[in-house]
Parts: C-alpha cells; sequence; structure tokens
C-alpha cells in the first residue's frame, strides 16, 4: 500500500461521525437507524477495499474515492453512495411494467391482468375483516368455497367445484385425492412438460400414484386404456397438450368413451384442460379450444384448469365435476395446504359474474380485450407512440413500424399466431452512423436494458437485431409517453 493509499484512508471518517451529521439524521428520519447504520457500514467497508486493493466493482466510485482530499470530501462521498444505496433498496421488487413482448398471458409478467371489478372486490375485502369462512344465515363457522362455487357450478354445468393456489396443486390434489398409491393412465402423447421444467410424471410421483404409460406419442387407442385397467389403473387422465401440437398420422381416444370406459370399471376420469375456457373461442375469429363445460358434458369426474389464463382472472386451480369425487377432493387434508387466500376469492367472483353477461367479455376483461384486439387499432397506437420512440432512439437507430405476430400464451393456442403491429428500434451499424456526424452507435442490448430501466420498466423482445415493442397490449398511449420521457441515456452509452 502506497503512502498516499494510506493518507486517504485516514480521512474515511467514522461512522458514528457519519451518523452525527444532519443527512444522516434526515436519513435516519426516512429509512430507520438500523437500517441505515448497516449501509454506512457497508459503503465505509467498500470504500476501504477499494482503496486497499486499488481497484473496484464501479470504477467510477473509484476514481470519486482518489479525488477526495479531506474527510469532508469522504463524508459528502459517502452520504451521497449511502442515500443512493437505501433508495434503491426501499424500492418495491415487485413492480408493474409495461408488457411490450406481443405475448399476452405472459408467465413472466404475471399473465392476466384483473378487471377492475375484481381489483375493486380485493380492495374492499382487504381493507376490512370479511365473511370468509363465516355463515351469515346460521351465525356458524363457513366454507370459503361458497363463495364461488355456485358460480362456477353455473358456468360450467359441473355438480360440484372447489379452488386451490393454481392449477398445478389441483392436478396434484385431484390425483392425490383420487388414486393415492394406486395408478393412473396416461396417453404417452400427454406426458407434458410445461414452464419451468414441470413434468406432468414428476407431479404424479409427488402425488403418490404411479404412471402407467399407454399407447405411443402419436397414436393411442381404446384398447391401450383397457390394458391398463387390467394392470391395475385407479383412474385415467387426459392432458391437454397445451405448449405443442401433434399432427398428421395420429389417434386419440374420445373423451365420452373414456369417461364410459371409467364408469363401466368405477374409476374416476380425469381431464386437465390446463388454460381453460369458459366461451367457444371461434366467436372471435380463434381456432376451437375446448371449454370446461364441454369437458363435463364429455363424462369426466374431475376437470383441472387455471384462473390466470384464458379466464382472465386471478391465480388458482380450479377443480369442477361430480359431487362424489369434489367431495373426495375437498376431504383432503392437502386441500388446507393448497387453499386460496380472501383476496383471489374475492377476484374470482368478480370475474366470474362477468361471465353471466358474455356480450360484454371482450370489453371487460383485459386479456379478452387484448387476444381480440383489432389490427388497425393496434396499428393506431404504434402510430401515435412512434413519435416520442423516434425522439428517443431514432439520432442512434432506426425506429419504424413493422407487421408481427403476437400469441396468446401460457400454453393457450401455441400454433395460433394474432396478426399484430411493433415499433421496432434497430441500432444503425458503424457504417450507416458514419453517414451523419451527429450519429453514434449502440447496441441492441443497450437499447433493452434503458427500456427496463425506465420507471415504469418496458419489456419487449429482441429479433432480427432490433428490440421489437409489439403494441398489443399497449393501451395507455400517455402513461407510454411520459414513462419513456424519463431519462434513457442508457441506450445511448
Amino acid at each position: 500500500m502506497t503512502s498516499d493509499s494510506r493518507q486517504l484512508l485516514r480521512y474515511i471518517p467514522s461512522i458514528d461521525k457519519l451518523l452525527g451529521e444532519s443527512i444522516a439524521t434526515t436519513l435516519v428520519d426516512r429509512y430507520g437507524r438500523q437500517s441505515v447504520a448497516s449501509t454506512y457500514r457497508a459503503t465505509v467497508t467498500a470504500c476501504r477495499d477499494s482503496l486497499l486493493t486499488k481497484s473496484s466493482s464501479n470504477d467510477h466510485e473509484h476514481q470519486q474515492l482518489l479525488q477526495c482530499q479531506s474527510t469532508d470530501d469522504f463524508s459528502t462521498l459517502i452520504h451521497q453512495l449511502t442515500e443512493e444505496q437505501l433508495n434503491q433498496t426501499a424500492q418495491a421488487s415487485l413492480k408493474p411494467v409495461i408488457n411490450a413482448t406481443g405475448t399476452v398471458l405472459h408467465t413472466n409478467l404475471g399473465r392476466a391482468l384483473l378487471p377492475d371489478v375484481a381489483i375493486e372486490a380485493i380492495r374492499t375485502i382487504a381493507a376490512q375483516p370479511s365473511n370468509l369462512e363465516f355463515d351469515l344465515t346460521n351465525g356458524k363457522r363457513g366454507d370459503r368455497d361458497s363463495h364461488v362455487m355456485d358460480l362456477i357450478c353455473e358456468l360450467t354445468g359441473a355438480e360440484a367445484a372447489t379452488v386451490v393456489n393454481n392449477n398445478a396443486a389441483a392436478v396434484l390434489l385431484a390425483l392425490n385425492s383420487v388414486a393415492e398409491t394406486g395408478s393412473v393412465a396416461v396417453s404417452r402423447g400427454e406426458l407434458v412438460e410445461i414452464g419451468g421444467s414441470f413434468r406432468i410424471p414428476d407431479v404424479m410421483k409427488k402425488a403418490n400414484c404411479h404412471l402407467i404409460e399407454v399407447g405411443t406419442t402419436n397414436r393411442t387407442h381404446l384398447k391401450d386404456f383397457e390394458a391398463a385397467i387390467d394392470q391395475g389403473a385407479n383412474a385415467i387422465m387426459r392432458v391437454h397438450t397445451s405448449n405443442y401440437r401433434i399432427d398428421g398420422f395420429t389417434a386419440t381416444v374420445e373423451e365420452h368413451e373414456l369417461a364410459r370406459l371409467c364408469q363401466e370399471n368405477n374409476i374416476a376420469f380425469l381431464n386437465d384442460l390446463g388454460s381453460g375456457v369458459l366461451v367457444d373461442l371461434t366467436q372471435f375469429g380463434l381456432p376451437p379450444e375446448p371449454t370446461v363445460k364441454e369437458a363435463i358434458l364429455a363424462g369426466a369426474d374431475i376437470v383441472t384448469f387455471s384462473g390466470d389464463k384464458l379466464l382472465g382472472g386471478p391465480q388458482c386451480g380450479i377443480l369442477v365435476g361430480t359431487k362424489h369425487w369434489i367431495d373426495k377432493v375437498r376431504k383432503n387434508p392437502l386441500k388446507r395446504a393448497l387453499r386460496t387466500d380472501k383476496h383471489t376469492l374475492a377476484a374470482l367472483e368478480a370475474l366470474l359474474r362477468l361471465y353471466r353477461n358474455p356480450e360484454k367479455l371482450t370489453h371487460a376483461i383485459p386479456a379478452m380485450r387484448y387476444i381480440t384486439r383489432l389490427t388497425t387499432d393496434i396499428n393506431a397506437t404504434a402510430k401515435a407512440l412512434l413519435p416520442a420512440v423516434s425522439d428517443h432512439f431514432g439520432s442512434h437507430c432506426d425506429v419504424t413500424i413493422e407487421s408481427c405476430a403476437s400469441q396468446i400464451g401460457s400454453g393457450a393456442l401455441p400454433v395460433q399466431n394474432l396478426d399484430s403491429v411493433a415499433i421496432t428500434i434497430k441500432p444503425l451499424t458503424e457504417s450507416s452512423a458514419s453517414d451523419s456526424n451527429s450519429r453514434e452507435t449502440t447496441s441492441v442490448d443497450a437499447i433493452a436494458t434503458a427500456l427496463r430501466a425506465l420507471p415504469i420498466p418496458v419489456i419487449g423482445r429482441i429479433h432480427r437485431g432490433a428490440v421489437w415493442l409489439d403494441m398489443r397490449c399497449i393501451e395507455n398511449t400517455e402513461q407510454f409517453t411520459a414513462n419513456l420521457a424519463q431519462n434513457v441515456s442508457q441506450a445511448h452509452k
């Protein structure tokens, strides 16, 4: 260590001195003494380490340290660095973003947005006590499922229903309830893996069930399931292949045939729809997707589906079916471990009431509105936002409007694209940048990073050397423009 470094180390003030200064008092009032003191200690330690090693993970901060010529200089810098760190750690980790990916039901971005009535229902129930498990009629303990069960049954035609915290939990609970320590037959072509390496065979193992694979990847026949029953299968499970399609030389067994086979052998027929819809999607120009009511009419004993996908509501898993089998599910001790909270039930009840007026679904439910949004409307949004995007990136990038394809996401209609429109931001190459002295080169990653660093992060997708901002899920142009007006200097570095 050089004599200069030793001299700089002597300038670093003590924690007590830092805490006794006025700026520290202000920080303590804002963040609390313990948090402020620990942050000062961490900052001082980082400064010492930087001077001792003659380097830092932040070169700019290291240069600032070298420029300090007195204890006051160090105090000023340490106060500044500490306040920046406190401000950063005080920010919420979970925050809103703008979805410009083109995927409507994006799992990483929270899937379906709630309709206004659902948000208001959560706000109302969260702010005061409620009759979550209290029967107002007889004054005794109630059942939390009662707030949504009748509505679910009305909309699906099922005899009974129950709700858990997500569809994976619904499948786990259903399997464990009807076939614990037993065997369940599933077609090989339906042994899917969904996001996060979440596989049906693994769920079945955790449910304490034995898997009997039947048929082949592309062709499964009724005789395959009959053979599985002869091997001792306690249930048959149909799994909706949400994330892919098999076309060509294929064969599957109709649901009503599986239901009849299960009834004849007194075993359960489970149908996991995955996303699950309550309305006919063909009325919106989309390919047909099996509805929950159709699955019930086909004879399924238990149907499972998600609440936060095509249904357009909160995260939950919904189980519907015959009273006999749903009662077994409800009596399972795992049901309590997987139950939903009051906020979810409040939002789900409000959402389900919207389905009583299906003509207004495309207006009232954001997911349905985005899926059915007209290309002309999306294009108008792109044109309205193009000037703002060009103002910030135009001198360093080519900013244009391009046709593109959106998707529903979360396993819903995986091969069906939706015509859409995007604003593309493509960095200029060195050769094109040299055409103008005012232009500088940048990178596509820098642009994406700058957009994510905005007060409301904008999440697009990188494609063909450009950042694509799909306008399908963007409706509030004023918010987008105001947000973009914030510091985007990172894109120009």
